[in-house]
């Protein structure tokens, strides 16, 4: 790979580990609630054996990239390459770090130590300790980027939060008057399929009681392939019939209330909140309890506006159309956030912002 080239031996570990991210990102989805990593095998600057993590329940990145090696005894003279700190405790799969060195392999590059409790640097003293040579913090930043979610929910403990709405080119996310039960939309076509693809892509999607009310939304992935996400609802009074299309889907949805008197059915599981104080770290709390790493709040601009207020959420997703409604409810207003990237989607702007810290 690099004979005709002298490199460092930190290039050499950098451009190994950036192979590591890009493998990463095939599983980062599928893996959730665990990390997405990816793991390369470099024997005599030749790549053997490359893996990513498979969906959750499934084998870690170490354990496929190994798998891929053909000849087993030239692990004993590579280098394993890993986005993320090897485990070292059994979950659903055994630790890694026991089968990397049970392999006898010597060298283990490592881009980010896991923020894990049950990790969290365990699993390199472990290797150490077994007298393999551990390098750590390589691309450290980007390792962790590729793992935001993940670090979120540890680090914060509560989920990755996502705001997301589409507003007129007046700024309204919705007339004052409505004809029928029904969303009004202000995206297009293919901006409504990017927010299904956004729903297979995250845990779960967050709205508030006005939004079921009016829009009877389903919160599904019906213009994209993939699971249907988490579905959760604010209902302070508990007045939202099972019958809408938030409860009746496959899985039971979540509803957080206020009303002690609500019993959980095969539609909607309850959760017990207090709506006059502290609501959204509440949310979270439940999230977080509930093993929930990222969460879409989809609307409305009440909802959406506790969150900013509360000054949690990460990143915010909004469309501009270009339609004009003259009057009608305002959108949420941002504070603290740095634009990150911006696209053209036939007469919609979608700009991803991020909250500042």
């Amino acid at each position: 790979m690099f004979k005709d080239t002298v490199l460092s031996m930190l290039e050499k570990d950098e451009y190994y580990i950036s192979r590591c991210l890009q493998l990463a990102k095939q599983g980062t989805f599928a893996a959730m609630p665990n990390p997405s990593v990816g793991a390369v095998i470099v024997y005599h600057d030749n790549i053997i054996g490359e893996g990513f993590t498979a969906a959750y329940g499934g084998s870690h990145a170490e354990v496929n990239a190994i798998a891929q090696v053909k000849d087993q005894a030239l692990l004993k003279e590579s280098t394993l390459y890993v986005s993320l700190e090897p485990c070292s405790h059994f979950g659903k799969t055994p630790p890694c770090s026991d089968l990397i060195i049970a392999k006898q392999i010597p060298r283990v590059v490592v881009g980010t130590i896991d923020p894990f409790a049950k990790v969290c640097g365990m699993g390199i003293q472990k290797m150490r300790n077994a007298g393999i040579d551990v390098v750590v913090g390589v691309l450290e930043q980007a390792c962790q980027e590729s793992n935001q979610r993940f670090f979120t929910f540890h680090q914060k403990k509560r989920p990755y939060i996502i705001l997301k709405w589409a507003e007129s080119r007046d700024g309204f996310i919705a007339p004052l008057q409505r004809e029928e039960q029904a969303p009004v939309w202000l995206s297009n076509t293919y901006s409504k399929q990017i927010v299904h693809q956004w729903r297979s892509e995250e845990m779960a999607f967050l709205v508030g009681t006005n939004t079921v009310l009016e829009d009877n939304p389903s919160l599904t992935t019906r213009s994209w392939y993939g699971k249907n996400p988490v579905r959760i609802y604010l209902d302070r009074k508990g007045q939202i019939p099972t019958s809408f299309a938030i409860n009746q889907q496959k899985e039971p949805a979540i509803c957080i209330t206020a009303n002690k008197a609500l019993i959980s059915n095969a539609h909607t599981r309850y959760y017990y909140a207090d709506f006059e104080r502290d609501l959204v770290q509440q949310i979270c709390r439940i999230l977080y309890e509930l093993q929930i790493m990222s969460v879409v709040i989809e609307g409305g601009t009440q909802t959406i506006q506790h969150f900013i207020t509360a000054g949690l959420w990460d990143e915010a997703r909004i469309f501009s159309s270009d339609v004009v409604l003259k009057e009608g409810i305002a959108a949420p207003q941002l504070k603290k956030s740095h634009l990150t990237k911006r696209y053209t989607i036939a007469n919609n702007e979608l700009q991803i912002l991020h909250a500042q810290s």
